[in-house]
């Protein structure tokens, strides 16, 4: 299914200061995670699945929960949130084989976050999603993530996506660096594409320590211009903290509404939000849901 690229205004490049083309050359190429033994570590992060063919990525920060972009899990069309039902996760899926799938049984997004307004810095902050699935991964399986603060600008980051043009494997950038933070938006130069929403951006600087890398942020919209890549993202722990307790309690949260995953969303309960206008642009993700969001140049 092609993919369709939304048009809006500038959402971050008026408040973050880019770092320069010399700066984009320091970060690393992508590598592609196609053996068992490339996966080493990275088993927690996953392929959000989306009805038939539509997906974006996810992360385990629990053996039955996983974090992703809050956009991913609403119907743009359909006007409300997806019956979690047509959503699934698949750790560590590559070339159609996966280390463990579970249906996703509920989820929560970001009480401020509204998928039907244009793109802003106020959407993009609080673009988060969490999914609690059917059954936990055993963490001997699938080891989750912890999340942590943003480290400052200048400082290498690391991401694991899945992309438009690379659906079937995960692939790594081990360097790329965080250009710019303000506002509780968050700014990084790694190379993210249509279905790298969701991803997990890391900090790796604890390993030396003997420590392991944290999530301090999700990939939730991007830009690529004169072949430079340019991804945004969020904060975190405040609204984890705050999406964990509303599963907990079950505030805001959203139950699956049938048994067995398929296309239509149309019994998922609806999500108190503002309606796009007419002609107000659509986003589709990875496949054909709603991924990555790009500016246009």
């Amino acid at each position: 299914m092609g993919i369709r690229r939304i048009i809006v205004g500038v959402v971050a490049l008026a408040l973050l200061g880019g770092m320069g083309e010399a700066q984009e050359a320091r970060n690393s190429a992508l590598d592609r995670l196609s053996q068992r033994a490339d996966l080493f570590g990275w088993e927690a992060v996953g392929k959000v699945t989306i009805g038939a063919d539509g997906y974006c990525t996810g992360v385990l920060i629990a053996p039955d929960l996983v974090l992703t972009a809050g956009h991913c899990i609403f119907d743009r069309r359909a006007k409300g949130p997806r019956d979690p039902a047509t959503l699934g996760f698949a750790a560590a899926q590559t070339d159609g084989a996966e280390i463990a799938a579970r249906p996703v049984a509920a989820m929560v997004a970001d009480p401020d976050y509204n998928p039907f307004v244009p793109l802003s810095v106020d959407t993009v902050r609080h673009d988060v999603a969490l999914l609690q699935l059917s059954a936990p991964i055993p963490t001997s399986i699938a080891a989750p993530f912890r999340v942590g603060d943003v480290p400052a600008a200048g400082a290498e980051v690391s991401v694991v996506s899945y992309a438009q043009g690379r659906a079937n494997a995960l692939s790594w950038q081990k360097a790329c660096r965080v250009f710019g933070r303000a506002k509780g938006l968050i700014g990084f130069d790694c190379d993210v594409d249509h279905g790298s929403s969701g991803a997990p951006v890391f900090d790796r600087s604890g390993l030396a320590a003997g420590g392991r890398a944290q999530i301090v942020s999700l990939v939730s919209s991007g830009s690529r211009k004169n072949g430079v890549s340019r991804a945004y993202g969020m904060e975190l722990p405040a609204i984890v903290v705050q999406l964990k307790s509303a599963l907990r309690s079950g505030r805001g949260v959203i139950r699956a509404a049938s048994t067995s995953a398929g296309p239509s969303a149309s019994a998922a309960p609806q999500i108190r939000g503002t309606l796009p206008a007419q002609g107000q642009p659509r986003i589709l993700s990875g496949g054909g849901a709603t991924g990555a969001k790009f500016l246009r140049p």
